[in-house]
């Protein structure tokens, strides 16, 4: 269990119905991706039609296989490498360690995500979060202040009671158990009727509010509210998450997306790789052995850098070397400032209240510095204490997490040094590598007194901050106090019958778009919704016997709060 995930008193069988099933839009994609009729049919003379994606992360590459299994043609447009923040980058040499840059664990409630992993046959292991037992040892240093957990063995008083008070908060002022039960069993009525409650209570108000007000901190001193901004809530909350809307927040606890998390062996890059050289059976139109590989002689098109409506109507793309192609439908899958930086697209394309939401949208800052090790020398013991040489360190210091990569007996081993955000991010932005590394190394040495780190790292290390990326400009979304109405518009753009005719036939996706960012399911997510509203443009339909997200959007879709 996480480090103050709120206790629960279920047996985790029964935990394991939890799925990222809404609480915004309470649709069962799993079902959905695994009804035998499949997503949808194209008209007859549609079959071959280009559709372009710009971007080649887990949104765009599954946008693209699904629509090739249908018998789209995708064209993909990428700035940069497959996977976008799904990018595991090997440390030189050949020693098969690798180092997770993005997206590095993935909850199990996230039903589309593994229905892809499965799929191409990739493999998991408990990701070593604190307190997790898959994690030997877990140190939490704050103020000079130490306390040491072997495994998930008992917390001390003082994380005791904010786990309670942060279980009890949730009871409070969220509805928290009465929420979870209504997504186990899927009851939708229910679900609606106690989220759409909430999103007006909690849309502008932040993360920090929800725990100040509420009577089970305020039992407690300062103190406590303070250990909770740096340890955080589940696998990394922590202060930096404060100023964000409480929905958010709401969101991944109440979908467990924040516990029983886990780590792709050979790294997640591997996913949206396979997808893209992935042959499926039974691909409407294409020939057996089709794959987006094949499709796009091996590579995908260079970055898009304008998109335009042409005279006739289409929408024209032209990449980085000037080169233009028409298409009757596109799909963005890239961070939505590059819609007003990297590429030159045509204001007429979306609405003002688009353009608003997608200015808006707010990304945050995160950092990472990795080193491979000769061998996983923390599972030493100090003889002189009888502790594991080191920990998973949870620190106020400037290295904020530092997470332990145990690769197995007789090979090397890697140490996430520092995973940092927002602030904690940019006080890293100018260093070089070297120099990132030698100022975690300081950091650790405090907490560490007497152990030679340096002594174990072989290789080069690596390092990303994301916001310094132009193809990114930060690493993932944090809605704001007030950001729910821009979010509802960002979501709910793949429904676009009623919208003027300029602005069809572009569509958005992404976990940027998403009710959960950061999260490759909430990309995932959005990507099948697009895959719907493309469908249904190119003038087809679900399947008969399985109603996809549009079709039930305006049924169950999400509340919408008054401009």
């Amino acid at each position: 269990m996480s480090v103050l995930h709120p206790p629960t008193q279920e047996t985790a069988a029964a935990r394991s119905g939890i799925t990222t099933f809404g609480p915004d839009f309470p649709f069962a994609y799993d079902d959905w991706l695994h009804h035998p009729a499949g997503l949808g049919r194209l008209p007859p003379e549609r079959l071959g039609q280009e559709v372009a994606i710009i971007g080649g992360g887990i949104a765009g590459v599954t946008a693209a296989y699904e629509l090739m299994k249908l018998g789209c043609k995708p064209v993909l447009y990428e700035a940069g490498r497959l996977g976008g923040r799904l990018r595991s980058q090997p440390f030189e040499g050949d020693s098969g360690i690798i180092a997770e840059l993005g997206g590095m664990r993935f909850p199990r409630s996230s039903v589309c995500f593994y229905h892809y992993l499965d799929l191409v046959g990739l493999s998991t292991r408990p990701f070593p979060n604190p307190l997790d037992p898959a994690t030997p040892s877990t140190l939490i240093d704050l103020e000079g202040d130490q306390v040491y957990v072997e495994g998930d063995r008992d917390l001390p008083r003082a994380l005791r009671e904010i786990s309670d008070a942060w279980r009890d908060a949730l009871e409070e002022n969220a509805d928290f158990s009465d929420i979870q039960s209504a997504i186990r069993t899927r009851d939708v009525p229910k679900l609606k009727a106690l989220w759409n409650r909430l999103v007006p209570l909690w849309d502008e108000r932040t993360f920090y509010d929800f725990v100040a007000s509420s009577r089970a901190f305020q039992k407690h001193p300062f103190r406590h509210r303070e250990i909770f901004g740096q340890v955080g809530f589940g696998t990394g909350g922590w202060d930096s998450d404060f100023p964000n809307s409480m929905l958010e927040i709401l969101r991944v606890a109440l979908t467990n997306l924040d516990e029983d998390q886990r780590m792709v062996v050979g790294g997640v890059e591997q996913l949206p790789r396979r997808l893209w050289s992935h042959a499926p059976g039974g691909c409407v139109h294409w020939p057996a052995g089709t794959s987006l590989s094949t499709l796009h002689q091996g590579s995908p098109r260079p970055g898009a850098r304008r998109i335009a409506r042409t005279p006739e109507g289409r929408l024209a793309v032209t990449d980085r070397w000037g080169g233009t192609a028409t298409y009757d439908a596109v799909l963005v899958t890239c961070q939505s400032w590059l819609l007003t930086t990297a590429i030159d697209t045509d204001e007429a394309l979306l609405s003002q209240k688009m353009w608003m939401a997608l200015d808006r949208t707010r990304y945050m800052q995160s950092s990472k510095t990795f080193v491979m090790v000769d061998r996983p020398f923390w599972r030493d013991r100090d003889p002189a204490t009888g502790r594991y040489a080191m920990s998973m360190t949870l620190t106020d210091r400037i290295t904020r997490g530092t997470y332990l990569f145990d690769e197995g007996e007789g090979r090397p081993a890697s140490i996430c040094l520092s995973y940092s955000w927002m602030g904690d991010a940019l006080k890293v932005l100018p260093l070089p590598v070297d120099e990132r590394v030698a100022l975690m190394l300081r950091a650790l040495g405090r907490v560490y007194p007497g152990l030679d780190i340096a002594s174990h790292i072989i290789g080069d290390p690596i390092t990303v901050s994301w916001e310094s990326d132009p193809n990114f400009l930060g690493a993932f979304k944090g809605a704001l106090p007030g950001h729910y109405r821009y979010n509802h518009r960002m979501y709910g753009h793949f429904m676009q019958a009623g919208m003027p005719p300029g602005e069809r036939g572009i569509f958005l996706a992404g976990d940027g778009i998403s009710w959960t960012p950061a999260w490759a399911e909430g990309a995932i997510q959005t990507a099948l919704n697009a895959v719907w509203g493309i469908v249904r443009h190119l003038g087809g339909a679900s399947a008969a016997g399985n109603a996809g997200p549009g079709d039930l959007y305006r049924e169950i879709g999400p509340i919408g709060l008054p401009e």
